[in-house]
Formats: structure tokens, C-alpha cells, sequence
């Protein structure tokens, strides 16, 4: 037995689904970042997976991909300035701490 899309899809699925949970649940700045980057690694599977199964590709998936990658290895690199800022002002990478930061 082969896998088909639907299976792709369950497994972006849940990976979505994980990485939302982990983003609504952690109060650490580096587990929410955690979760931001497995909902786009979900984004990426079904990037993958449509194109594999799309019998006219335009633009393939793995292009698409890519451009996700880019973009998180941006977003890692500037959320975690980020935090080492927040980390520099209060000695803590507590989320709820960063509000502290206004004052």
C-alpha cells in the first residue's frame, strides 16, 4: 500500500495541530517558536504533497518550500534577537515578562 494525499494531508494536519497547541500552551518565547516553526513545516509537507499529486505543475511545491524555509530561518533569526533582548532586560524568557518592556 502506497500513501496517498489524504495521508500527506493528515500529517500536515497534525503537525498544524501540534505546533498550535504548543504556540497557545508555552509561555516561553523559544517554545512558541518551537511551535511557529512546526506549523510552517506542516505548510511545507502540503506544499510537497499537493505537488506530487497535482498532474500539471505550474510552479512546483518544492519551490514553495523553500521559500518557507527562507522564511523561517528569518523569522528565527529575528525572534530570537528578539528574545535575547527581552533575556538582556528582565533575566527571563517568560512572554508575560516582555510586557514589562512598555514601562
Amino acid at each position: 500500500m502506497t500513501p496517498g494525499l489524504p495521508h500527506f494531508l493528515f500529517v500536515g494536519a497534525v503537525l498544524f495541530a501540534l505546533g498550535t497547541y504548543t504556540v497557545v500552551t508555552r509561555s516561553n518565547a523559544v517554545g512558541i517558536l518551537m511551535g511557529v516553526e512546526l506549523i510552517l513545516n506542516a505548510a511545507n509537507v502540503n506544499f510537497v504533497a499537493f505537488n506530487h499529486f497535482n498532474p500539471n505543475q505550474l510552479l512546483p511545491g518544492q519551490v514553495f518550500s523553500l521559500f518557507v524555509i527562507v522564511l523561517a530561518a528569518a523569522e528565527a533569526a529575528v525572534a530570537l534577537a528578539i528574545v535575547l533582548a527581552i533575556f538582556m532586560n528582565t533575566k527571563s524568557i517568560d512572554v508575560a515578562d516582555a510586557d514589562t518592556l512598555r514601562e
